[in-house]
């Protein structure tokens, strides 16, 4: 794999260095809680928008979701399809309610419904997944980069957190704010180039449709599965079920989603931000999901490596497993040329059959690839070091680096950390700001402006150092954007369904949804690790859908066993 030269660091450095002096600049002299925590409510309807999405797309969006359609093609954009209906469903609840309420957080409103330990608990439970989701998006693009800066982990996980941590604690709702902007205009330009250099790099007799009609041949392109067959993880129903769940709790709940709408002039402004990015949301990871497929099938024309993660094949390279891992790769170079005749005949052929061969070629190959991964797993294990076998995560940064001129290089590195700070920015806000109103302000005596301020940079900046010991503990799974969907998932559907008890329940009372939702957490979590140990199927995605049934049930349950609960507050 290349490492950078000097162009590449200097585009790098100067990219990630003016985004911070830019953010902590622009937002310096933050001096009142509601300029620090809602930015002085001055974000126009494209400022939130492009806000909440860079929240939402992490570095992780631009490491694993290339890598997700180059392994499992277009499928993974299932997932989004239900995003659209949680936010016109969030514009018409939600926001007018939080407005009106003037809230700072959305479980200010949790007391006011109900109690103030149910405000705790759902603020509690937010800042547990927020928390751990905020030291991932830390340890993914680290991981990733340590082994092409070849830096220490350790220290990538710092330098980002620092980065992060600066403007964050500087600026408050607005540093964020403004950052992402930009953030995101540099992720979108970096992604375009990426696109149209695969397709340039690509043979010269080979078009767009042709490598359209590659990618369809290799099943790539199934964007939509319609089966209830809960085996596979990634369908119209699941999206559209699942996904919309998940999209509800995450836009309408989680306070590093909220932060940003309600930054907002108006309540229009923050509806329009919404709209705007339900309706580009699903284009672009379309788009990158489409960069993978482009990807896979520049591969099918130059040989790739049989693991994409250059420490794993270095480690069983040096292993007792060398020979069986070098024997794989003169196959996998047998399966590569084999599969140029076969692509140049299905090219020039109207045998409908000449498909089929294609596909055999991939399925070949990706045999040989699980075996290859079977022997890192060994060599690791015998070697008693941790490696990551699936290079998922390593695809999209393999081409980066061993395809692209310099300069580029650089940019699509700082891209991915670009993504990576924007989000965990995002992330640092919110925990800092629940912690701040929900927790300290809500159990301590009357502060002054001043004091709420200084309280809040100071909880930003420990969740900060907590977000990076979080990863630099962290161990990657089998792909990092699952890993963050999975942690949401878990807690995701219980805080929803107290919301939407709060909004259309209201003979649910406080006593009945804390219990509720206490029992319905435990629960949702052994049905995880049920799944995880294969006694049950049940993806993660129905998690949402069935946390959030699970605590309306309950609780409602429990409400016309005890009907004389007076933790009501409005």
């Amino acid at each position: 794999m290349e490492t950078l030269n000097w162009i590449d660091w200097a585009v790098l450095c100067f990219t990630l260095i003016a985004i911070v002096a830019y953010g902590t600049y622009q937002t310096r002299g933050s001096r009142n809680v509601q300029d620090y925590l809602k930015g002085g409510n001055t974000s126009k309807w494209w400022t939130i928008g492009l806000s909440v999405m860079a929240t939402q797309a992490s570095a992780i969006t631009f490491l694993s979701t290339p890598g997700q359609a180059f392994n499992d093609g277009m499928g993974f954009v299932q997932f989004y399809f239900g995003l659209p209906i949680a936010m016109v469903v969030i514009c018409m609840v939600f926001i007018p309610l939080y407005h009106r309420l003037k809230v700072y957080t959305a479980y200010e409103f949790l007391e006011n419904r109900f109690d103030l330990k149910t405000r705790t608990l759902t603020a509690i439970l937010f800042l547990i997944q927020r928390g751990l989701a905020a030291g991932i998006t830390i340890f993914a693009p680290a991981i990733i980069l340590s082994v092409v800066l070849k830096w220490d982990l350790l220290t990538l996980n710092i330098v980002i957190g620092l980065l992060v941590i600066i403007y964050t604690v500087s600026g408050g709702t607005r540093a964020v704010n403004v950052t992402q902007k930009h953030q995101m205009v540099i992720i979108f330009i970096g992604m375009l180039v990426a696109f149209f250099l695969i397709v340039s790099k690509l043979p010269q007799d080979i078009t767009f449709s042709k490598a359209l009609d590659i990618a369809g041949a290799s099943g790539k392109m199934e964007v939509l599965d319609f089966s209830f067959n809960l085996n596979n993880r990634y369908t119209f129903w699941s999206g559209i079920i699942g996904g919309t769940f998940l999209m509800l709790s995450y836009f309408g709940t989680d306070q590093s989603q909220v932060q940003r709408y309600l930054s907002g002039k108006s309540v229009k402004e923050m509806q329009l931000g919404l709209i705007f990015n339900g309706l580009l949301k699903i284009p672009m990871q379309f788009f990158i999901l489409f960069v993978g497929i482009m990807v896979f099938v520049f591969y099918q024309f130059n040989e790739a490596p049989v693991n994409f993660n250059p420490t794993a094949t270095e480690v069983v390279l040096q292993s007792k497993y060398a020979d069986e891992y070098k024997t794989l790769q003169a196959e996998q170079t047998a399966i590569f040329n084999d599969k140029q005749n076969i692509i140049k005949s299905f090219l020039n052929s109207d045998n409908p059959d000449a498909s089929k061969y294609i596909a055999l070629a991939n399925e070949a190959n990706d045999e040989l690839r699980k075996e290859a991964r079977d022997l890192i797993d060994k060599a690791s294990e015998s070697e008693n070091i941790k490696i990551e076998s699936n290079d998922k995560d390593y695809v999209f940064i393999h081409f980066i680096l061993n395809n692209l001129p310099r300069g580029l290089i650089g940019l699509l590195l700082a891209v991915i950390l670009s993504a990576a700070m924007s989000s965990t920015a995002s992330e640092l806000n919110a925990l800092g700001s629940t912690t701040t109103i929900d927790l300290y302000k809500r159990n301590t005596s009357e502060k002054t402006e001043e004091e709420m301020v200084k309280a809040s940079r100071w909880f930003t900046f420990a969740w900060g150092i907590i977000a990076i010991g979080v990863a630099c503990v962290a161990n990657l799974a089998e792909n990092l954007i699952q890993l963050v969907n999975i942690i949401g998932s878990i807690f995701y559907g219980n805080v929803l369904g107290v919301f939407l008890l709060a909004f259309f329940f209201k003979f649910v009372k406080g006593n009945a949804v804390f219990i509720g939702a206490l029992l319905t957490q435990v629960i949702v979590i052994a049905l995880y690790l049920l799944d995880l140990n294969e006694v049950i199927n049940l993806p993660f995605l129905w998690l949402n859908f069935v946390g959030c049934a699970i605590v309306i049930s309950i609780s409602c349950i429990i409400q016309i066993l005890i009907p004389n609960d007076k933790s009501i507050r409005s």
